[in-house]
């Protein structure tokens, strides 16, 4: 069965980096798109950034661009994401997300596996 395992979350600074790992199985990884979402204390799920199949595309929410960097690596069926210059608005679990097809869509709606996700908190 498809099993997501999100891991790297914890508690930054303001200003500071994090990196988080998202290991996949039970599917043929490289054949489909991931991304990342994250869900703030009463909030809604957000989509954050998103990965093609053949890593040939990237996507950000604007609030994350040029901070957030997502890569894979599909010899190791690893998706990550790489946050430097953290905010506390930040704060929030975040999920990696299995996608429908090879296109990483900025939406939740096009994602039908989700990991159990890894809480990042940003504060001095």
């Amino acid at each position: 069965q498809v099993q997501l395992v999100e891991s790297g979350g914890g508690l930054a600074q303001p200003g500071g980096s994090l990196r988080l790992s998202c290991a996949a199985s039970g599917f043929t990884f490289s054949n489909y798109a991931m991304s990342w979402a994250r869900q703030a204390p009463g909030k809604g799920l957000e989509w954050v950034s998103g990965i093609y199949s053949d890593t040939r595309y990237t996507s950000y929410e604007d609030s994350v661009k040029g901070r957030f960097t997502i890569s894979r690596d599909n010899a190791k069926n690893t998706v990550y994401l790489q946050m430097n210059s953290l905010k506390p608005e930040d704060t929030a679990l975040y999920y990696c997300a299995k996608g429908l097809s090879g296109t990483a869509r900025p939406t939740i709606h096009e994602y039908d596996y989700w990991g159990q996700g890894t809480q990042v908190t940003v504060s001095s």
